[in-house]
């Protein structure tokens, strides 16, 4: 502690020495070393990019694709100046290398070796030729081993010596040993084996294809393209038959949806489709021959004036000849050489009247050249639809089905209006793009589906649902007469009650009755009487009904309306 105070004295003391100048020195100083370490800090701390492609690339579209491939991969790039394009680390750099090799991305101008570029250091060509090789072996692994699907990947290059002759010369070969991952398909991927023998293709000068042998783990060779050319026949075969038949379901299922939405589901329950498809590519040139318009139609005029011939006169020769006499030539005295031109003598002694007249007229026909391409295309189709009719169950004078002897019931079948038929397969034809000239078929029948099996169903729940009715209508009567019975047992005991409760009470009422005259009696002749315990609290209940009539009589009254409704 005590030595950092005397410094912080001593730079106090200096501090207060100092001029202004040299204290803005100091902090200007300062200020330049924080910034400096600052951009330091920056710079490390920044990610490191990997060029894909070391020699840059001019041209825009090429640049353009590259990095539109690298970004749906999932990966960021960015351009330099001097147009490289760079991934963060050299994983990335690899993988897409592979896939732009395989892709063919990288442009044709750039330099192949580009991509394997390292620093080597050498002493003599033969230790040069062999590190150089070793490099190029373990890059194009390193480039390999980054696809995806390939676990692990082992690379031989052979690079012969030259020769002084060139027949004599030894061709470069290259084989591979790949062990894919779990569950890859590099093994059957054709595309992908082919992008490999491009890898090696960019790596090695003067490598061909026939000269590389990929193989895997088991010892398969994977680029004998020519020994799977059955293989691709069949999965092509394979691929257009699957094409038809989704075709044909995606057709069946439009018209079958339109089909039973008019006749209801029942009654239409399939479609049979067909199509023969002529896979193969036809190239047809044909000329045909047109007639020429001579005058056009004439706009807004009610009929059409315009003139069509076949032909027309292109150039028109006239040839005539005529000769009379017996053609003598003069040919002078005998002896002397006769003054006749050789075309002259062929013509002498000839003897008639010719006479020649020629007319000859060149005419000119338009015609249309017609070049075009076949691809593959339905050649036929084939429908076949079957509508049933409808059945309706028959009911008598009553409204009640009616039954045959053989417990079933009784149904009538009504066939489909053969104009409703030729509007359904008028419907078809639309449906698949009917053409005669190709010998399409469309039929539309009405052939009745079998439903016995449903008619029976039917009736078992129709004789089961009525003996359900049945039963219900009979339980119902019979808790009907219970109801009755019961009823009238409890008025009958209703009636009984009230007639031994109304002879109770007339009974009481005469023995009350005596009782009272006999104490009236008593009272008269001043005798005293005693009365029993039973009578007292009779007595006593009766006076105090009597007080409680009087003090609350609607209590009173709605007490005995109870008892009138009990009764």
């Amino acid at each position: 502690m005590e030595f950092l105070q005397r410094i912080l004295e001593q730079v106090k003391g200096l501090w207060g020495k100092w001029s202004l100048v040299q204290k803005l020195v100091l902090g200007g100083i300062a200020v330049i070393l924080v910034a400096g370490i600052a951009a330091l800090v920056s710079v490390s701390s920044s990610p490191s990019m990997v060029p894909v492609i070391d020699a840059p690339i001019t041209d825009e579209g090429a640049r353009d694709r590259i990095i539109t491939r690298i970004n749906q991969e999932g990966y960021q790039t960015s351009v330099g100046a001097n147009g490289i394009v760079m991934v963060r680390d050299e994983a990335t750099a690899k993988k897409m290398r592979g896939i732009l090799i395989r892709e063919d991305l990288i442009p044709r101008n750039t330099d192949p070796w580009s991509i394997f570029d390292r620093e080597r250091w050498t002493i003599t060509d033969f230790e040069r030729n062999i590190n150089f090789l070793r490099a190029q072996t373990q890059m194009v692994e390193d480039h390999i081993k980054a696809l995806e699907g390939v676990d692990d990947a082992v690379v031989n290059i052979v690079i012969p010596k030259d020769t002084l002759f060139l027949q004599d010369q030894n061709p470069v070969t290259a084989s591979v040993t790949l062990i894919p991952t779990p569950g890859s398909d590099i093994g059957e991927n054709r595309k992908k084996i082919e992008g490999i023998q491009k890898i090696l293709q960019y790596a090695v000068e003067g490598l061909k294809d026939e000269n590389i042998v990929i193989t895997d783990q088991s010892g398969r060779e994977l680029n004998d393209f020519e020994g799977t050319k059955d293989w691709d026949e069949q999965s092509l075969v394979e691929r257009q038959q699957k094409y038809q038949l989704e075709m044909e379901n995606r057709y069946r299922k439009i018209i079958l949806a339109s089909l039973q939405n008019t006749f209801s589901l029942d009654r239409v329950r399939d479609i049979n489709i067909k199509f023969d498809i002529d896979w193969s590519k036809k190239s047809i040139s044909r000329t045909e021959n047109l007639a020429t318009t001579v005058k056009s139609r004439t706009p807004g005029l009610a009929y059409d004036d315009s003139v069509i011939v076949e032909s027309i006169p292109l150039s028109e020769s006239k040839y005539e000849t005529e000769f009379t006499g017996t053609g003598f030539n003069p040919e002078g005295p005998p002896g002397v050489e006769p003054n006749v031109m050789p075309a002259m003598k062929d013509m002498s002694n000839i003897q008639g009247t010719v006479k020649q007249k020629v007319d000859q007229t060149n005419y000119s026909i338009g015609n249309e050249i017609t070049e075009e391409e076949r691809k593959p295309r339905i050649e036929r189709a084939t429908v076949a639809v079957n509508i049933d009719g409808e059945w309706k169950l028959k009911y008598d004078e009553k409204g009640n089905p009616v039954i045959l002897p053989d417990k079933s019931l009784d149904r009538e079948y009504t066939p489909v209006d053969p104009v409703v038929l030729r509007d359904a397969e008028s419907l078809v034809q639309d449906a698949v793009g009917f053409s005669a000239a190709r010998g399409d078929s469309v039929t539309v029948t009405n052939i009745a589906y079998d439903r016995t099996s449903q008619f029976a169903n039917e009736d078992a729940a129709f004789f089961r649902k009525q003996n359900i009715q049945n039963t219900v209508l009979v339980f119902l009567a019979g808790l009907a007469i219970l109801l009755v019975a019961f009823v009238v047992f409890r008025l009958v005991t209703k009636a009984i009650e009230r007639q031994r409760l109304a002879a109770e009470e007339a009974l009481a009422r005469e023995r009350q009755a005596a009782r009272e005259r006999a104490l009236l009696e008593a009272e008269q002749e001043g005798v005293e009487v005693s009365m029993s315990v039973e009578e007292r609290k009779r007595m006593e209940l009766q006076e105090n009904v009597i007080s409680l009539a009087k003090d609350h009589p609607e209590d009173a009254a709605q007490l005995i309306r109870t008892w009138l409704l009990e009764d």
